[in-house]
């Protein structure tokens, strides 16, 4: 199998940075693309197209941050990230005259409904509606728009991914000042602009018992060796632990890891006030994520860290 060049496009976040450090120790040539620090800008076609050509292995991480207010600004912008950047990387490959064999873009579980009745897989999960679900539809459209010929495309549909740093930085600072109790669903009022915009998060969950799908940071990184190997995956694969839990169980082992012995439930309307203040959305933790990693199951995929215990304890130190 060929191993030799990697580019990343989107290469200065969380996941970026991680899969630099990776490729790079394994001795893979790799070449960066992001809006700054990278080898290469956005926009700069020219150079995209010569780094494309010849690679072996293509990753589509760009996109602004989902942890934001959804305001039309920045609804737009997080549009415009994923799909401008996802089309720069089709052309290049489809310019190539030596295309890279695998293409794996980022897309996110949140493209499946909220889900409390039963878990959603790539055969029998069912698309949401709102927003988020928009943009994650859009996203793997642009994936897939081109004829690539000799490029084999995956859009990797991650659930929250778990690491040092992440989700779980700002988790552990919650638990640290007694604010690391599980996320209760409830009442909250629903303007009309949100209801237009599918920006609105109707109740759908009692009591902490959203669904909390997740997947390890390591185990993201060898999804992608397991694809690059394996040529029969193509398409969307669930990026996701195959033992996901709720709500209540995952804020109380991120408590029992950091040894914080207690963390009062926080309703609703304390987590909308919360969200305003540091300018984010309660989606991201309101949601019912239920994901199973169905195609990597099947083609023989073992995960390093299965279990949310292992997962967490690998991304946090007690007394950190």
């Amino acid at each position: 199998m060929n191993r030799g060049r990697v580019v990343i496009g989107g290469s200065s976040g969380f996941m970026g940075r991680h899969l630099q450090r990776k490729y790079r120790d394994a001795g893979r040539e790799v070449i960066t693309i992001s809006r700054s620090g990278a080898d290469l800008r956005w926009g700069d076609q020219p150079g995209i197209d010569a780094a494309i050509d010849g690679a072996s292995l293509v990753i589509g991480l760009a996109g602004k941050s989902v942890n934001c207010r959804y305001t039309p600004a920045n609804r737009a912008e997080i549009f415009r990230s994923r799909l401008d950047t996802t089309a720069s990387l089709s052309a290049a490959i489809a310019a190539a005259k030596h295309p890279p064999a695998l293409w794996v873009n980022s897309s996110t579980a949140t493209i499946y409904r909220h889900a409390m009745d039963r878990p959603m897989t790539e055969s029998t999960g069912e698309i949401g509606s709102g927003f988020s679900v928009d943009v994650a539809t859009a996203w793997e459209r642009a994936l897939f728009a081109d004829e690539l010929t000799h490029t084999r495309r995956v859009a990797l549909r991650s659930t929250i991914v778990l690491g040092d740093g992440g989700v779980l930085g700002t988790l552990k600072t919650l638990a640290r000042i007694g604010l690391g109790g599980a996320q209760h669903d409830g009442w909250w009022p629903v303007s009309t602009a949100r209801r237009e915009a599918g920006t609105a998060h109707f109740p759908g969950a009692k009591r902490g018992t959203q669904k909390f799908s997740w997947v390890h940071l390591d185990d993201i990184d060898r999804t992608i060796d397991f694809v690059e190997e394996h040529p029969h995956l193509e398409g969307s694969v669930n990026a996701a632990a195959p033992y996901p839990v709720d709500n209540n169980v995952f804020m109380a082992t991120v408590r029992r890891v950091l040894g914080v012995r207690f963390g009062p439930p926080m309703p609703r309307w304390m987590l909308e006030l919360g969200a305003i203040g540091i300018r984010t959305e309660t989606e991201l933790i309101l949601k019912s994520r239920w994901v199973l990693p169905e195609k990597l199951t099947a083609a023989g995929f073992e995960f390093r860290h299965p279990t949310l215990e292992s997962a967490v304890r690998a991304s946090l130190r007690p007394g950190s």
